[in-house]
C-alpha cells in the first residue's frame, strides 16, 4: 500500500439497513505496538502489516501469510486480540469501514474512511450517525486498544 490517510469517528446510532452491507470478520494482534507489527485475520486470508507513526497520515506495507504462519504469531501477540465485524459502506464516493467490535471491547463501534490526499480527508463531511472525530486520539487506536487492561 505505501501510504495511509484516515480519519476515525465515533458512531452515535449504526445505520438502520446495516444487514444490507457487507462485512468482514476480522480478528488482529500486535507483535509490537511502536512502530505497529500486526497479524490479522480478515475472513479466510490472512495479513502481517507494518504501520509507522501518525495517526492521519502514515506508513503501511501489507504481506500476506499462510493460515499456519498465522496461527502461529497470533500466539506471540501482546496483550489482548481484538475482534470486529467490520461494515463496508458506501459514502458519497468513499467506503466507510464501519467496525463494531466485540467482547470485551463492547459496545465500541468505530468509522474510518481512507482518502487519497489529506485534502480530501480534511474536507470530508461525515455523515449525520457518526459521532466525534477521534482521528486524533490515540486511545482509540487498535494499538492502543490491545494494550489496555481490561
Amino acid at each position: 500500500m505505501g501510504k495511509e490517510i484516515e480519519r476515525k469517528f465515533l458512531v452515535k446510532e449504526l445505520p438502520s439497513n446495516i444487514d444490507e452491507y457487507p462485512y468482514h470478520e476480522l480478528e488482529q494482534g500486535y507483535l509490537n505496538t511502536a512502530p505497529v507489527v500486526r497479524v490479522r485475520k480478515e475472513d479466510d486470508s490472512y495479513y502481517l502489516t507494518y504501520k509507522g507513526k501518525g495517526l492521519l497520515e502514515r506508513e503501511e506495507y501489507n504481506l500476506s501469510l499462510t493460515k499456519e504462519a498465522y496461527d502461529h504469531m497470533i500466539q506471540k501477540a501482546d496483550g489482548n486480540i481484538i475482534s470486529k465485524r467490520r461494515y463496508l459502506i458506501p459514502f458519497n464516493g468513499y467506503t466507510v469501514e464501519l467496525d463494531v467490535f466485540n467482547k470485551p471491547f463492547q459496545p465500541l463501534i468505530i468509522a474510518e474512511v481512507e482518502f487519497p490526499s489529506i485534502d480530501e480527508a480534511l474536507s470530508f463531511q461525515p455523515p449525520e450517525w457518526f459521532g466525534d472525530d477521534v482521528t486524533k486520539d490515540h486511545t482509540y487506536s487498535n494499538s492502543y486498544l490491545s494494550q489496555k487492561n481490561l
